[in-house]
């Protein structure tokens, strides 16, 4: 079950250039390969299907930790979407001059075609998520190794889009994904070392940037939220710090679990489209 909260976990700026190019930019963080989408249901179907969950604990309660947090970065993609969306085009009742007109010449029209302005579940070129993009195979160490080069190429494809859009709306989801997809990176390399005994945290970062050169993530990283994996449940997922322990392996810090979910913040009200 989920415990499903009205809020974000960061706060999103109203862009000043609202870009329908943009945000078509930004939707293969959402719906590509490498996107939101396609970690919340890898992470979702293994803890789904996770076999010899009591012998092996500690790793289906990170698995399933990561599996929840997904679900709110789409969620925080989406607005970041619909906001870079909004005022793309002229708002009015009459149809007859054409207030759609803008959207011929953008790359994606679709969203004003179909949706209302607002983000779908597709990449940065109109393609369809798809189900193809899970991952589940029953061996928990093959499992755990493609999480991590996963997690790894949605860090390479973020740190992309935040070089082709300048808007600070963007940035800043972009930004914080860094941290907490950095998060997920350690997790997962944390995992694979517990279990073979290799020390996978040796290959990371990968991209081989620090998060440092965005200057968005440095408040995140100031108060430990890239060494910080939260379970967001209240209750459960009680043996992730048994996985999830250690230094971290750029500054050193000490990682930490935290029971429960992030404040988070009220998500913008957008204006309604005609």
């Amino acid at each position: 079950m989920i415990l499903k909260m009205d809020r974000l976990p960061i706060e999103l700026p109203t862009p000043k250039n609202p870009s329908a190019n943009d945000a078509a930019a930004v939707q293969e963080l959402l719906g590509g390969k490498f996107g939101e989408m396609s970690t919340l249901m890898n992470y979702t179907f293994q803890s789904f299907n996770f076999r010899g969950r009591n012998r092996l604990r500690p790793f289906y309660d990170v698995i399933g930790s990561i599996a929840g947090e997904e679900y709110g970065h789409i969620e925080a993609v989406s607005y970041a979407i619909n906001l870079l969306l909004t005022g793309t085009t002229k708002r009015g009742f009459d149809p007859e001059p054409g207030p759609l007109k803008n959207a011929t010449d953008f790359r994606h029209s679709r969203p004003f075609v179909a949706s209302g302005q607002s983000a779908l579940p597709m990449d940065s070129m109109g393609d369809w998520w798809t189900g193809q993009n899970v991952f589940s195979s029953g061996n928990l160490r093959l499992d755990l190794l493609h999480n991590f080069f996963l997690e790894c190429g949605a860090r390479a494809n973020k740190m992309r889009v935040y070089e082709m859009v300048t808007e600070p709306t963007a940035r800043e989801m972009v930004g914080y994904l860094l941290v907490r997809g950095g998060v997920h990176v350690v997790a997962y390399a944390r995992a694979l070392e517990h279990l073979t005994g290799v020390e996978v945290t040796k290959l990371v970062p990968v991209p081989d940037l620090s998060n440092k050169a965005f200057p968005e993530t440095r408040k995140y990283e100031a108060v430990g939220l890239h060494r910080t994996l939260y379970t967001f449940s209240p209750q459960d997922y009680q043996k992730a710090g048994l996985v999830f322990n250690g230094p971290h392996p750029e500054d050193g810090q000490p990682l930490e679990v935290i029971f429960g979910a992030p404040e988070g913040v009220p998500a913008p009200d957008l204006e309604e489209e005609p």
